[in-house]
């Protein structure tokens, strides 16, 4: 037997044999999905950052909260409620977590329809601050926490901000009036309105803007002006209610 032609043809098989499998690896993996890991906040760490991205919107008096939505240079956008704005007139002022106090105005060129929200802008000098990151829509079931500045806490004497638990409750197919569509467990109170609805790992879902248990047993009015039958309203009426993220990003763009 010829053993240099032998070990010659081995060889060449063990290299067809280890190139085949490589190329088995390399197909394999290019359509395998990527396994990214899932950061989840502890309460703590979703307290901290909801109040970097939280403000107070003020004009003669604390009138509720906003979310620190984007930053260019030294330029944010707040969003808020667009009943918080009207409950008193300009000039509106911004005060951060740093407890400084910013003129603000309201832009002109964005407008959001029927939907409860508005933005507002100022300049820092020379400050940074974070910015909100966007979340996925949550559905029934998902665990969400209601932040903001409860007015209340003016009245006591005590400052802070507030972060409150719960789930997703109801998620209606269509949107109430005002563009609110995401029922929860959570409590939020007078002052909580424009503040963020985040989920575990810190993403803003929703904007805060209606406590459960209305003063006034108002019927429930989808945008589209029908109204929501007895059963659905009692449920509704039992919840708060946040406008989506999804709204506002479709409206102004990420």
């Amino acid at each position: 037997m010829n053993w240099r032609k032998f070990t010659l043809i081995a060889c060449a098989g063990s290299l067809c044999l280890t190139l085949s499998t490589w190329a088995i690896n390399v197909s394999s993996s290019k359509f395998a999905k990527p396994q990214l890991a899932v950061t989840q906040l502890s309460i703590k760490q979703l307290e901290k950052q909801g109040q970097a991205i939280t403000v107070k919107v003020i004009s003669q008096d604390v009138l509720g909260s906003g979310i620190l939505l984007k930053r260019q240079g030294y330029f944010y956008t707040v969003l808020t409620n667009a009943h918080v704005l009207r409950s008193q007139n300009p000039p509106y002022r911004i005060q951060t977590n740093d407890n400084r106090i910013w003129v603000a105005d309201v832009p002109k060129t964005i407008r959001f329809g029927q939907n409860d929200l508005a933005l507002l802008q100022f300049r820092s000098t020379g400050i940074i601050y974070s910015v909100a990151s966007f979340g996925s829509s949550p559905t029934v079931g998902d665990e969400v926490f209601a932040g903001g500045f409860p007015s209340q806490e003016e009245e006591t004497g005590k400052k802070g901000f507030a972060l409150t638990t719960g789930k997703i409750s109801l998620r209606l197919h269509k949107a109430l009036e005002g563009g609110y569509q995401f029922g929860y467990t959570n409590d939020i109170e007078k002052g909580m309105s424009g503040g963020p609805l985040l989920n575990r790992r810190g993403e803003v879902v929703g904007v805060n803007g209606m406590h459960a248990y209305p003063l006034w047993d108002a019927p429930s009015v989808f945008v589209d002006g029908s109204e929501a039958d007895a059963a659905l309203h009692n449920k509704i009426t039992h919840l708060s209610w946040a406008v989506p993220i999804e709204t506002v990003i479709k409206l102004i763009g990420d």
